[in-house]
């Protein structure tokens, strides 16, 4: 599956989308020794792909199987794992704003947050095995921190800590894709990298005109 693919089926679509539609809801008022080496398996076929074959031995001058476990570098494997985990928080706290928010377009945008990260999730686990990156198991501590936290608000006090929450994690997430950008040694993660980064940086947009809606003061950090 391209970066391609991933970016525009599953980040770009919805985050203009989501523009679009908090654009109209503006208007509204504010409610991842010894013997002959053993050959590489393949892998399971992703959802729409058709099963690989086994690849040739390489010894004997064969391809080597493109998506066969490798070691990546420590930035693209430190970068996978941080995706993962950001995305499992974003999840926990898009649901949240579904169930504590007073306001639709805070609604609306912890909505989105859960549908686009649970399919960038999807996708990025593949990457995270080809690394040898093991999957974390949710949310980092901090993060889990911070989703107790809010977890414990609610009406106009909630919305307020969602919204600075959700643009400080944007603007983290453009820096590390920024950043990623420039390090990254696995041309998949390069390439997500270069894609998704403009996607994010739309995303930052959207959550700052909320913010700027419900009088909430943020860092707009560059």
């Amino acid at each position: 599956m391209t970066a391609k693919h991933f970016s525009t089926k599953l980040l770009l679509y919805p985050a203009v989308a989501l523009l679009a539609a908090l654009t109209a809801t503006a208007q509204m008022p504010a409610g991842g020794a010894g013997g002959q080496p053993q050959q590489p398996q393949p892998q399971q076929p992703m959802p729409g792909q058709q099963p690989q074959q086994a690849p040739n031995n390489p010894t004997a001058g064969g391809p080597m199987d493109p998506t066969a476990p490798t070691q990546g570098s420590f930035s693209d494997q430190a970068f996978v794992k941080s995706t993962l985990e950001a995305s499992a928080s974003e999840v926990q706290l898009g649901q949240l704003a579904q169930q504590k928010s007073q306001s639709e377009d805070v609604k609306q945008y912890g909505l989105k947050m859960v549908q686009i990260h649970t399919q960038l999730d999807q996708q990025i686990k593949p990457v995270a095995k080809k690394l040898g990156v093991s999957e974390p198991k949710g949310p980092s501590k901090k993060q889990k921190q911070e989703i107790a936290r809010l977890e414990a608000l609610s009406g106009p006090q909630f919305d307020e800590e969602y919204i600075k929450e959700m643009v400080k994690d944007q603007q983290k997430v453009v820096k590390d894709f920024k950043e990623e950008m420039q390090l990254a040694q696995d041309p998949t993660v390069k390439q997500i990298a270069q894609t998704d980064e403009p996607v994010f940086e739309q995303h930052l947009k959207v959550i700052q005109q909320i913010a700027e809606k419900h009088n909430v003061g943020v860092e707009n950090k560059k």
